[in-house]
């Protein structure tokens, strides 16, 4: 495990061979919810000892139509998601969608996410590095695994060599995506963790609708391919009840469906790497 990893899950206990995990609910929908998913997911990697990143959104400004729920405001989801993470001690992650959103966000997060669309903003790579937190770039829907060495260059340029790539596939046709598994391994040629974004993937995009749809039965193929092809870690987002989630119900994984396929995934993990 990458030094940077090992320090944070430094106050975890967990099977040093295993894959980590990033999982929580797609956006800050109220403190409850977000205790009730943080504590469930940390109780299950805990008995697994699987390591844990607790993920929300405290804004969502990517959303398909403009009436669709964003959150609770600014300061009101980062101090949520910061009190998630002090009461399990864990670490906590979320996106940032601006260059000044960097400073906003990292004295609440342990690691900074950029947004696949955003992937390629240089003023977002290089004000996420200089604050000093892991950047965790997911690859755009319109890259190649290859392309992404280029974000890589810019946050180690601006003095950060703390960088994670995700892979959440690629864009085909209009309303769907497709996983190229060469990406893992392409991705992980540059010296860094690579995560598989196991519910991302499976989204359907441009719905007539104004919704994005999704395909969450595949989730568990997504995870176990990936797991199989190497992936340092996985990102799933998971509710109590995706169809009442605030956003992208659609490709949730159910929270008590998670249990059975992440011991499924320490299986093939350890047959992985055994």
């Amino acid at each position: 495990m990458n030094d940077f990893l090992s320090e944070l899950f430094a106050k975890q206990s967990y099977d040093r061979d295993n894959f980590f995990l990033i999982a929580g609910p797609c956006v800050v929908e109220s403190e409850e919810i977000v205790m009730e998913i943080a504590e469930k997911v940390y109780a299950i990697c805990r008995k697994m000892g699987i390591p844990y990143v607790f993920k929300a959104s405290y804004r969502k400004a990517n959303r398909t139509s403009g009436s669709s729920f964003t959150g609770l405001g600014d300061l009101a989801g980062l101090e949520i998601l910061k009190r998630a993470g002090d009461h399990l001690s864990i670490p906590v992650t979320t996106d940032i969608h601006a260059h000044e959103e960097a400073a906003l966000a990292a004295p609440y997060a342990d690691i900074l996410q950029i947004p696949a669309f955003l992937c390629r903003q240089t003023d977002l790579l290089t004000a996420a590095a200089e604050t000093g937190r892991i950047v965790n770039v997911k690859k755009g829907q319109f890259l190649s695994g290859g392309s992404m060495r280029f974000a890589v260059e810019k946050i180690r340029k601006a003095g950060n060599d703390k960088v994670m790539l995700t892979e959440r596939g690629n864009t085909f046709g209009y309303q769907d995506l497709i996983v190229d598994y060469r990406n893992i391994p392409i991705m992980g040629s540059n010296g860094v963790p690579v995560v598989m974004d196991c519910t991302h993937s499976l989204q359907q995009p441009n719905q007539d609708s104004g919704v994005t749809g999704g395909n969450p039965q595949m989730i568990g193929t997504i995870a176990k391919a990936a797991i199989a092809t190497g992936a340092n870690g996985l990102f799933i987002e998971t509710h109590p009840d995706p169809s009442v989630a605030k956003s992208d119900g659609a490709n949730m994984l159910k929270l008590d469906m998670l249990e059975k396929l992440l011991a499924e995934l320490v299986r093939i993990r350890k047959a992985v790497v055994s």
